[in-house]
């Protein structure tokens, strides 16, 4: 671990120019286990430009030595895997084994996907047939601000970092305050990588700090974001000034549409997917929408795993779920279990408090409500903790108006044995992601939504055109 109170700019540590110390507490014990610098606007200043000084050098860099760049730093990711693992662990609760398997693992495969889809890219290309000569070029935007969150630290950070990296884009990352000392040890690897000078550079910091100065610099010319709607807000108004492009990546309050030929797992398989990290995944299943067929069934089944799931500290090994990230969502998430006991839904596993075997730490019971109705705040909110709402549909156009009963529009999940069936329900789902039968989506996919849930597509070919501009130029054969 690098010294956790200095930030990286222009190729070196440096200690900070101004700014109040943080203590980085461990969720599961809820004390510090490392202290950092909210940076000044002096610190992001100097971060800005860095970039700004490295860019024309990097953007004029040829793709192949850009990928080749890329490559070094997928080998020194997978050299600190299990120092990135202990980092993760320990800042933000995910059990060790999950965060070795898929925190770490989500990096390695986004860092691959960027390296197999640049080597594809067609950086120039003519227009067409119908204008012989004129000629399409693909350029880096400029200076970037990557602004990631703390539930899955290397999931966002290795999506913007690598996109812009192999796009010819400088940058400025903010990792989370929360969660930051895996985008330390990610800034070791960086340096490792043999990465110019300017072209990365980290700076840590809060939102109303460092990434509201960020999102307003003039310097900055983009903006890629992963948090909260309320945060993404902000931060489109802060960059609206400036006219620079802004990418959000927010919430969900996905739907998990369970048919009668589902398979016979269906409601247990969607309340585990809920449960996975925690539930602090922006594409979590959390409410499931039940043919009345299989409503009691698949509720019997989602109460089945909440009791079964093991929760326990972040550093034992095994399939456990650990605690949620901080004090702050804890009581959040209380709060709202509390809203939907109040209001009336069935509370079949789970509720308010902390599990029996467990005095200390920001863990949550695994929670499953029955009989949710549209207007109750757990049907309406991102909770973003293991609690699941399931409620009955009686028709496949009831169930898609239900689906489509929210202002976010992240993911949705389809389970039927009818392949008709899920084609047609996932084009009338409004959402930028349809998970059918719990296949999971390949590397390069397009990750991002619809409505409330943000504007920007990561990973692949997408994830780097996010970070390019397009010229058209005539007579240039």
């Amino acid at each position: 671990m690098p010294e956790t109170t200095q930030f990286y700019i222009d190729g070196a540590w440096v200690d900070p120019k101004g700014g109040e110390a943080l203590d980085v507490i461990n969720p599961s014990t809820e004390e510090a286990c490392a202290t950092i610098t909210l940076g000044s606007e002096a610190d992001t200043n100097a971060a800005v430009a860095a970039a700004k000084r490295a860019f024309d050098g990097w953007a004029a860099t040829p793709p192949a030595d850009r990928i080749a760049a890329l490559e070094r730093l997928y080998a020194a990711y997978k050299a600190r895997a299990e120092d990135m693992a202990q980092a993760i662990s320990q800042e933000m609760g995910a059990p060790i084994d999950m965060a070795r398997e898929q925190q770490v693992g989500a990096g390695i495969w986004h860092l691959k996907g960027f390296i197999n889809a640049a080597k594809g890219f067609q950086w120039d290309h003519p227009l067409g047939d119908q204008a012989p000569g004129e000629r399409i070029f693909y350029e880096p935007i400029g200076v970037c601000a990557l602004i990631t969150p703390w539930n899955w630290p290397m999931n966002q950070v290795t999506l913007k970092v690598g996109a812009a990296l192999v796009s010819g884009c400088t940058m400025v990352l903010k990792p989370s305050e929360i969660a930051p000392l895996s985008s330390l040890v990610f800034a070791q690897m960086v340096d490792a990588a043999d990465i110019p000078a300017g072209v990365f550079n980290l700076v840590n910091g809060d939102g109303a700090g460092v990434g509201s100065q960020l999102s307003a610099h003039p310097d900055v010319d983009m903006v890629s974001f992963t948090g909260s709607t309320r945060a993404g807000r902000l931060i489109s108004i802060a960059a609206a000034d400036t006219i620079k492009r802004v990418s959000l990546e927010l919430g969900g309050k996905g739907a998990n549409i369970i048919f009668p030929t589902a398979d016979e797992k269906a409601g247990k398989r969607g309340a585990m997917r809920v449960f996975n990290n925690s539930g602090q995944s922006c594409n979590a299943p959390t409410r499931m929408l039940v043919q009345r067929d299989r409503y009691e069934e698949a509720v019997a089944q989602a109460a089945e795993a909440a009791e079964t799931v093991a929760v326990a500290a972040a550093s034992e090994p095994g399939k456990h779920i650990g605690p949620v990230v901080s004090d702050v969502q804890f009581r959040k998430i209380q709060d709202l279990i509390q809203s939907g006991i109040d209001e009336g839904a069935r509370l079949v596993a789970g509720g308010t408090g902390r599990p029996e075997h467990l005095n200390r730490g920001y863990f949550i019971r695994p929670t499953v409500f029955a009989d949710v109705t549209a207007d109750m705040r757990i049907w309406r909110e991102e909770i973003f903790g293991p609690v699941l709402s399931i409620s009955p549909f009686d028709t496949e156009e009831d169930v898609i108006a239900m689906a489509n009963d929210t202002e976010y529009g992240l993911t949705n999940y389809i389970q039927t044995g009818d392949k008709e069936q899920l084609r047609r329900v996932a084009r009338r789902v409004k959402s930028g992601m349809v998970e059918g039968n719990f296949k999971s989506f390949g590397m390069g996919s397009p990750f991002g939504g619809f409505k409330q849930s943000g504007n920007g597509r990561e990973g692949g070919t997408f994830g780097i055109h996010e970070f390019l501009e397009v010229k058209a130029v005539s007579d240039y054969d």
